[in-house]
C-alpha cells in the first residue's frame, strides 16, 4: 500500500478515537467550541499534509494537540483586533446549547492569560500529566505548576464573582 494511503487510514483512524476529546481540550483552551473544531479539523489537515512527521509520531493525538495549539497560537496573535469585536457575539451563539454551570466555566477561563487558560485546561479538562502538558506547550514542569496554581487561584475568584447571590428570607424580588 502506498505511503499516503497508510497516512490517511491512520489519520482516519485516530480522528475516529480523538476528535471529540481534542475538541473538548481546545474548547478549554480557547474558551469557543468553534474555534475549537476549527483548529482540530486545522491539525488533522496538516496530519495528511506532513504525514511523514505524523506518522512517525509516537502520540499522534499529542502531535494533533500540539499542531492545534500552535493553530490557536497563531490565529489569537492574527486575530486580536477582530476577535475582541465579535467575541461576545459568537461565544453567545455557541454557547446556546450548554448548561450554565459550564458557560461560566468556559467564561472564566476566556479571562485568564492564554498560558494559564492552556495549562488549566489540559491538565484538568484533557487530564493530561503535568510533565505531558509542558512538553504540549514547550515550558518547564516547573513553569506549567506555577501557571496551574495562578489559573486556579484565579479561576476560583471569577467563577466566585459570577455566582449568582442567594435570595435571603426578606430580600426583594
Amino acid at each position: 500500500m502506498p505511503r499516503g494511503n497508510a497516512a490517511v487510514d491512520r489519520v482516519h483512524e485516530v480522528y475516529d478515537a480523538s476528535y471529540r476529546r481534542l475538541v473538548g481540550q481546545l474548547t478549554g483552551v480557547t474558551g469557543d467550541p468553534v474555534e475549537a473544531e476549527d483548529a482540530v479539523m486545522e491539525a488533522f489537515a496538516r496530519a495528511v499534509n506532513h504525514s511523514r512527521a505524523f506518522l512517525e509520531a509516537d502520540n499522534p493525538e499529542a502531535w494533533l494537540r500540539t499542531v492545534a495549539l500552535n493553530v490557536t497560537r497563531t490565529r489569537w496573535r492574527r486575530n486580536r483586533f477582530f476577535r475582541a469585536v465579535s467575541h461576545r457575539l459568537v461565544a453567545q451563539e455557541s454557547y446556546a446549547d450548554l448548561p450554565e454551570d459550564r458557560v461560566a466555566l468556559l467564561a472564566a477561563l476566556r479571562e485568564l492569560p492564554a498560558a494559564q487558560r492552556e495549562a488549566i485546561a489540559l491538565h484538568h479538562l484533557a487530564d493530561l500529566p503535568v510533565a505531558e502538558v509542558a512538553d504540549a506547550v514547550g515550558a518547564p514542569v516547573g513553569t506549567v505548576k506555577a501557571r496551574l496554581a495562578r489559573g486556579r487561584t484565579a479561576l476560583a475568584t471569577l467563577l466566585a464573582e459570577s455566582e449568582p447571590e442567594p435570595e435571603t428570607e426578606g430580600s426583594p424580588r
